[in-house]
């Protein structure tokens, strides 16, 4: 567990992220984060999850009308 604190950077605040936690996180300078809540409290992720959602819809979709994907490629 990393302790942050939070910072002035210009007119906003912010999180200063350790470089092992950057590392973790496969994260670099200008990089997005999301952050979401969670029944545990908040997580910030670098990975969205409404698209990973949208995402998972697609995947069932191709998989169920994969003749009509095959045929739309010719």
């Amino acid at each position: 567990m990393h302790t942050l604190k939070l910072t002035q950077i210009g007119n906003s605040v912010g999180l200063i992220l350790p470089k092992e936690v950057l590392a973790r996180l496969k994260l670099e300078k200008g990089d997005t984060v999301f952050v979401t809540e969670t029944p545990e409290g908040v997580a910030i992720t670098p990975y969205d999850p409404q698209f990973a959602d949208q995402m998972d819809a697609a995947r069932a979709i191709m998989k169920r009308r994969r003749a009509v994907l095959h045929e739309l490629a010719k």
